[in-house]
């Protein structure tokens, strides 16, 4: 029932009896639980035909403040976030060139939740809790597998535990993203959606909707070959998809097209911290006129259709989401010609089907994302 009020919107008492099947007293009675912990309050009244007006009830966004942290290859943000995930502040940490060491992030994670708490007047004892979201494979045992961090097996929950007092979670970010975008942004309504992750590393979510929620699983849709004995990618592959549309490969085929030294002033998968994204967004405004940073936009995009032809043959969604800060500078630009390029790579039928569109979330989106984590565990215990 909470659920339902959160990701649906307001509903009368009635309204809930018809969507979850329960009797208006046990629906009386679990409202009256969620009114007196503070989670669900009256707003107003709705006409009804023929009879008394029937009191909307909605989720209350002061009932609770989480946040939430994206650790990109490019920087960490760190957001904080009233409990229906509206922004309430953010501090953003550019990372210098190269690999970061982990306690170096685990120490701007605990500088950014001081700054945004200390920003709004919070207690971060008292947030519903802290979500984390990385670039990579979250194990079960909380290990950290992010080659474009050059991490492997890194225990990062347990260096973050001692700097953050609030419940923790961690997860991938392309999950939690993917969460978000079928929550809040652009996946909403749709009953199967893939969120792609674009930024140095690229990852995807296949997102399924239901009336009870929405699943999101992450996918290494990033190294999936989109030609054969072609780059080289960081993971040891030939022809992965990052190794064509994640931020260093498109730098470097500028490059190359422009005749210039290398770009990236690291190998592929280190991070080229803020002066990746300002070269990006450089180029993404070079590429207005003919010429070398065109033609990199042309060859992404394709590149990019490619890749979600396949993912949209495999899996059949109703939407495909392109997401993350990459998608971001360059999506405007390019999304005419990725269309294009994917309903060459997709059968007819399937094509036909499925909406191409960039995310909506915003600047703070991953970080947005992994405040969903603390969110969807207390929606999951039904508030309790």
């Amino acid at each position: 029932m909470l659920t339902r009020l959160y990701l649906h919107g307001s509903a009368s008492r009635f309204d809930l009896m018809k969507a979850t099947g329960l009797s208006s007293a046990t629906v009386s009675n679990v409202v009256t639980g969620l009114v007196a912990d503070g989670l669900v309050a009256e707003a107003g009244l709705l006409d009804s035909d023929g009879g008394r007006p029937r009191t909307l009830l909605e989720v209350r966004p002061g009932y609770a403040q989480v946040v939430g942290v994206d650790i990109g290859e490019t920087h960490v943000q760190v957001g904080l976030f009233d409990w229906t995930l509206d922004t309430v502040a953010t501090a953003t940490y550019p990372m210098d060139e190269g690999r970061p060491e982990p306690a170096v992030l685990a120490e701007l994670v605990r500088a950014g939740i001081e700054e945004v708490t200390a920003k709004a007047g919070a207690d971060p004892a008292a947030l519903l809790g802290v979500g984390i979201g990385v670039p990579g494979a979250v194990l079960p045992d909380g290990l950290v597998h992010a080659p474009t961090l050059g991490w492997s097996d890194v225990p990062f929950d347990t260096l973050l535990r001692p700097h953050v007092a609030a419940p923790l979670h961690l997860d991938n970010c392309a999950r939690t993203l993917g969460q978000a975008e079928m929550w809040r942004g652009a996946g909403r309504g749709a009953q199967r959606a893939i969120v792609g992750l674009l930024a140095v590393g690229v990852g995807a979510a296949v997102a399924t909707g239901s009336p009870g929620g929405v699943t999101s699983t992450t996918s290494e849709w990033g190294h999936t070959v989109v030609e054969a004995g072609g780059a080289l990618c960081r993971c040891g592959s030939h022809g992965c998809l990052e190794a064509y549309v994640g931020a260093d490969a498109i730098l470097e085929r500028y490059a190359r097209l422009a005749g210039l030294p290398e770009q990236s002033g690291a190998p592929r998968g280190a991070g080229g911290g803020a002066d990746t994204e300002a070269r990006l967004a450089a180029l993404v405004a070079e590429a207005a006129r003919p010429g070398p940073a065109a033609d990199t936009v042309r060859a992404t995009a394709e590149y990019l259709g490619i890749g979600i032809g396949n993912l949209i043959n495999l899996l059949g969604p109703d939407r495909v989401i392109l997401s993350g800060w990459v998608s971001a500078a360059m999506g405007p630009a390019m999304l005419p010609a990725v269309r294009d390029a994917m309903r060459r790579h997709t059968l007819d039928y399937l094509a036909e089907r499925t909406v191409l569109e960039l995310g909506r979330l915003g600047p703070e989106q991953v970080a947005l994302g992994a405040a969903t984590l603390p969110v969807h565990e207390l929606l999951t215990a039904g508030g309790r």
